[in-house]
């Protein structure tokens, strides 16, 4: 896996402009086009156009897209991995249980019945003497999840079929989750997919849990009590709609609409903290995360989703789908929750 390190924060005025202007078509922009895409004082940094593919595809699915890894050179000349450093290809990070699965041909009917397939050779450890949890998981598209810091599983999904998951781990309460979130994009760099009729059209994300004691009874469930950061943000049009508000990185001003040529759209590219799944990690500062419908997320034509509703939307304690403030333009974001 490539290991990413940022030794730039401001977006210097000369090298956008320079690659602005290298990166333009024939036709030369007009001095209001040029300077609308030099305003950026976030603390992000920036590249322009698709990244180069390092790997075309980390997972074939009959019927699924391409999940491509590539790398960015932003203009302050970090790298960038894209649309995440992962651990997808790593077998020693455990990979999650099947809860719906169209990849695999399983596709459980009830949580019930994921539930009696499993051996517990799929349990693990976080503490010795800890009690079994089980987290119930729908990620639109790709998560990681760590439990004091220790790796209890990853989607067996990066991008689609639509999938969910079930990861069992023994753990002491309180304890503290913390997962990485991946929205995949098709077009590495650009932060989209082909869809609609449009070449570069902004993919959404989302993810709902809820995690149940040994007894079965919830204990946690996703809502705006968690925290949410994003990492990088894409397609933008204009870099002038993107600005950052103390610890909020906000792009909820871009646009949101398709296109069909991304040589000229920009992305946003924050470093991860290096100890982001630890316990003692403050994310105190960091934003609450933002809650999204059902309708929003788009899965009620989803059994991967729907399948599971008693669990995901019980009647006493209904989990909500999350994300950052911008569900259609963050492609990595991190999410952190402490259970009591």
């Amino acid at each position: 896996m490539i290991q990413i390190k940022k030794i730039g924060l401001m977006l210097p005025f000369l090298g956008i402009t320079m690659l602005a202007c290298k990166n333009s078509s024939k036709t030369v922009k007009t001095e209001t086009e040029v300077a609308k895409t030099q305003v950026y004082n976030g603390t992000a940094s920036v590249s322009q156009g698709p990244a180069k593919v390092i790997t075309e595809n980390i997972f074939e699915c009959d019927r699924g897209r391409k999940a491509p890894i590539g790398t960015s050179i932003a203009t302050d000349s970090t790298k960038w991995t894209v649309p995440a450093e992962v651990n997808f290809s790593n077998d020693s990070f455990p990979m999650a249980s099947d809860l719906f699965n169209p990849c695999t041909n399983v596709e459980y009917a009830s949580a019930k019945e994921a539930l009696a397939a499993l051996d517990g050779t799929d349990i693990i450890e976080v503490d010795a003497g800890g009690e079994v949890i089980t987290a119930y998981v729908f990620a639109d598209n790709y998560f990681e999840m760590y439990i004091n810091g220790i790796p209890v599983g990853k989607d067996n999904v990066p991008f689609t079929q639509f999938n969910s998951n079930i990861v069992r781990f023994k753990a002491n309460i309180p304890f503290t989750i913390a997962m990485k979130l991946v929205d995949w994009e098709e077009n590495s760099g650009i932060g989209s997919e082909a869809n609609r009729g449009q070449a570069f059209h902004p993919g959404d994300g989302g993810m709902v849990a809820v995690f149940k004691d040994a007894k079965g009874d919830i204990i946690a469930a996703t809502n705006s009590d968690w925290k949410a950061q994003t990492f990088y943000t894409a397609p933008l049009k204009d870099l002038s709609c993107a600005s950052e508000k103390g610890s909020l990185r906000l792009s909820n001003n871009c646009s949101t609409e398709a296109f069909n040529e991304g040589k000229d759209s920009y992305a946003l590219h924050w470093e991860t903290p290096v100890n982001w799944q630890s316990v003692d990690f403050n994310d105190k500062e960091w934003p609450n995360a933002t809650e999204y419908t059902n309708k929003t997320i788009g899965v009620d034509n989803k059994p991967a989703y729907t399948n599971f509703t008693d669990v995901f939307d019980n009647s006493i304690v209904d989990a909500k789908f999350i994300w950052s403030s911008n569900v259609i333009l963050d492609n990595e974001v991190i999410v952190r929750y402490t259970v009591e």
